[in-house]
C-alpha cells in the first residue's frame, strides 16, 4: 500500500528533508542503511548546487521526489540511492568514477545506465527511434532497477508537466502514452500505468479529461449510498460463510473510461463497470470459495467470468473476475484475489524484487524474477544481435502484444489497439484528420478506410477538400469530445459505423 499521498513539486510544500526520506524507507525496511541514504542525499544536493527546474524549484527536488515515489514501491536501498543520484553524471560535473568511488560499482552502474537513457528522444525518425528503444531495453535487461527508476523519473516529470513549454508538453505526453505507460503495464505496475495514462490524457485532451472527471464526481455523489450498501452486504455475506475478506471499492480511471468509450462508440451513461469491488482474501482456496458465495447469493452475468489465477496474464497478474446482479439489481463487478496477488497487481515487478540487505557491498543482488521480467529479459537476449530496426519490430511488439504500431509517411509512430483500421489511425493522428478522411494508402497501395492495420504499416490518409468529409455532422472540438463523424458510406465499403479510436488527439499532422 502507498505510504502517503503523492507529493507535488511547484506547490508551497517544502523540499523533503533527509530524515523524512529515511523514515519513509524505514517503514517497510527497518534495517535500512541510513548512512548510505544520508550520503546519497548530501552528495546529490551538493552536486546539483544552485541548479533550478523550469518550475523555479531547486533541481535537487526532482531526484528527491523520484526517490520518494520509489519508496511507495518498497524498493531496496541501492535503488533509492540511485534515484537521488540519477541526474548527477548527466547534469553536473560528477563522473562515473566519482559515483563508483563514493557508493560502489553497483550503484555506479545503475546511475550510468540511467544517464544513457536520459539522452533518448523517442519522437524521431524511425531508425533513430529503434536504436533508442534498443538501448532502453538492453539497459533494463541488465538490471530491472533501471526500469523502476526510469518510470519513477517519468512519473514525476509528468506530475510537473505544466511548467514545460506547450510544444514540449505534447511530445512528452505522447511518449508517455506510447512507451512508458504500456511498459509499466507490461511489468504489472498497474498503479504506475494508471497515473501515467491519466496525466498524459489530461495534458493532450484537457477538455475530455475534465468532462469525464466531472461526470465521475457527479456519479459518486449520486450513488455513494448505494456503493456503501453493496460493500456492506458483500462483507456480511462472506462473513456468514466464514470467509475473512477485505472489500475495497474501485473506480475506473479517466483514461480507461475514455478509451472504452472510444473503442465501443458508447456514451458515458452506457458504461456499466465504472465502479467495482476488490475482494481480498488470505488464500487461493478462499478465492474460489468467495466465487461460490458470490454466485450462490446473486445471479451471475453470463460471459463475465475470467479466471486469471489458474491462467495468469503475461505480466503475472492473478485474480478472478466475475460480474453479478447485486443489491438493488445493480451490476456489480468483483475482482477476487489474495493480498499477495493484490500487491503484485498494483506494484508488479517491484513486488517481486528481493535484494540482499548489503548496502554498498559488491554482492550481486538476488532477484526473485517475475514472469513479466523474466520474459522481457529472455526476449531481449534472444534479439540482442539483431539490427536496430529489426529489434524494434520484434521486441517492441512483443512488449505491447495488444497493440499495433504504424507510421505516418514522415516517420511518426502511432500506437493503436490490435485490430485497428485506417480510420482509427486517422483519428489517432488528429481529430480533424479523422473527420475529413475519405481514403487511405497503406504501404503505398490504395486501401479502404476499414482496412485492418498490421505492425509496421505506413499509412497515408487522403482528406476531403475543406477538411470535412461529405455527410459528416460532428460536434465542436471544444466540447471535450472528439467528433462522432464517420467517413462516407462508400469509403467504408457499405459497412456499419466503424469503431472510433481509443488513442487521444495527438496534435500531429500526417
Amino acid at each position: 500500500m502507498r505510504t502517503s499521498a503523492p507529493r507535488r513539486i511547484g506547490s508551497a510544500r517544502a523540499m523533503m528533508r533527509q530524515y523524512e526520506l529515511v523514515d519513509r524507507v524505514r517503514r517497510y525496511n527497518p534495517h535500512t542503511n541510513e548512512d548510505l541514504l544520508n550520503r546519497a542525499y548530501v552528495f546529490a544536493m551538493k552536486a546539483h548546487g544552485s541548479q533550478k527546474r523550469a518550475s523555479g524549484d531547486p533541481y535537487f527536488s526532482h531526484p528527491l521526489e523520484v526517490a520518494a515515489i520509489l519508496t511507495e514501491f518498497k524498493v531496496d536501498d541501492a535503488t533509492i540511492a540511485a534515484a537521488m543520484l540519477h541526474d548527477t553524471i548527466e547534469d553536473t560535473t560528477v563522473t562515473r568514477e566519482d559515483v563508483d568511488k563514493a557508493f560502489g560499482e553497483e550503484i555506479g552502474g545503475l546511475v550510468d545506465g540511467l544517464t544513457k537513457l536520459g539522452k533518448l528522444d523517442f519522437v524521431t525518425r524511425h531508425a533513430q527511434q529503434a536504436e533508442n528503444f534498443r538501448k532502453l531495453l538492453l539497459a533494463i535487461a541488465d538490471d530491472a532497477r533501471v526500469l523502476l527508476v526510469k518510470l519513477a523519473d517519468r512519473l514525476h516529470n509528468m506530475r510537473t508537466l505544466q511548467f514545460m513549454p506547450e510544444a514540449k508538453r505534447a511530445r512528452i505526453a505522447e511518449d508517455t502514452l506510447d512507451i512508458y505507460a504500456p511498459l509499466a503495464g507490461r511489468m504489472g505496475m498497474q498503479s504506475m500505468r494508471n497515473e501515467l495514462e491519466d496525466l498524459a490524457f489530461r495534458s493532450l485532451m484537457p477538455d475530455a479529461y475534465e468532462l469525464i472527471v466531472s461526470r465521475l464526481e457527479g456519479m459518486k455523489a449520486k450513488n455513494g449510498a448505494i456503493i456503501a450498501r453493496i460493500a456492506a452486504e458483500l462483507t456480511d455475506q462472506f462473513a456468514r460463510r466464514g470467509i475473512k475478506v477485505e472489500v475495497k471499492g474501485r473506480q475506473k480511471q479517466p483514461y480507461s473510461i475514455w478509451r472504452k468509450m472510444e473503442r465501443r462508440s458508447i456514451a458515458f451513461e452506457q458504461l456499466s463497470d465504472i465502479y467495482g469491488f476488490r475482494i481480498l482474501v488470505d488464500t487461493v482456496a478462499d478465492c474460489y470459495a468467495a466465487v461460490g458465495v458470490a454466485h450462490t447469493t446473486w445471479p451471475s452475468v453470463p460471459g463475465r467470468f475470467k479466471d486469471y489465477i489458474s491462467t495468469p496474464k503475461q505480466n503475472d497478474y492473478r485474480s478472478i473476475h466475475t460480474t453479478v446482479i447485486g443489491p438493488g439489481s445493480q451490476r456489480v463487478e468483483l475482482q477476487i484475489r489474495t493480498h499477495e496477488m493484490h500487491e503484485v497487481a498494483e506494484y508488479g515487478i517491484a513486488a517481486h524484487a528481493i535484494y540482499k540487505d548489503a548496502g554498498t557491498s559488491a554482492d550481486a543482488p538476488v532477484v526473485s524474477e517475475s514472469r513479466a521480467y523474466r520474459g522481457l529479459r529472455q526476449t531481449i537476449e534472444a534479439l540482442a544481435s539483431d539490427d536496430s530496426e529489426k529489434f524494434l519490430e520484434h521486441t517492441k511488439l512483443e512488449l505491447f502484444h495488444d497493440q499495433v504500431f504504424c507510421f505516418t509517411p514522415k516517420g511518426r509512430l502511432i500506437a493503436l489497439p490490435r485490430g485497428a483500421t485506417a480510420i482509427d489511425f486517422a483519428y489517432a493522428v488528429h481529430t480533424d484528420v479523422g473527420n475529413s478522411a475519405v481514403g487511405a494508402k497503406i504501404n503505398g497501395r490504395i486501401a479502404p478506410l476499414i482496412s485492418e492495420l498490421h505492425n509496421g504499416d505506413e499509412v497515408l490518409i487522403s482528406r476531403a477538400e475543406g477538411g470535412v468529409a461529405a455527410g459528416g455532422l460532428g460536434q465542436r472540438r471544444g466540447d471535450g469530445q472528439s467528433s462522432r463523424r464517420h467517413p462516407p458510406r462508400d469509403a467504408r465499403g457499405g459497412e456499419g459505423p466503424v469503431r472510433r479510436p481509443r488513442a487521444p488527439d495527438r496534435r500531429a499532422r500526417v
